[in-house]
């Protein structure tokens, strides 16, 4: 009775290593999923928010494309 208790005892320990590295571990299909994820799990400090604000305020404005001048003119 006993060495059944404890083989029991060892597989539950076993199935739960096993479910605990099945929840930590994650596999992407391809470099850019896994470039999104990480961008969502980490977050972005506020001197580089401000830094990246302000630089994007000063980028001069798209040329407006050929066919949209000539609907509008």
């Amino acid at each position: 009775m006993k060495r059944q208790t404890k083989q029991n005892t060892e597989a539950q320990e076993n199935l739960s290593q096993t479910q605990k590295q099945e929840s930590t571990s994650r596999e992407f299909t391809s470099e850019e999923e896994l470039l999104r994820y990480d961008a969502a799990q980490t977050p972005v400090p506020p001197a580089v928010a401000e830094r990246l604000s302000n630089s994007i305020q000063n980028l001069p404005k798209p040329a407006t494309s050929w066919w949209r001048r000539l609907l509008d003119g």
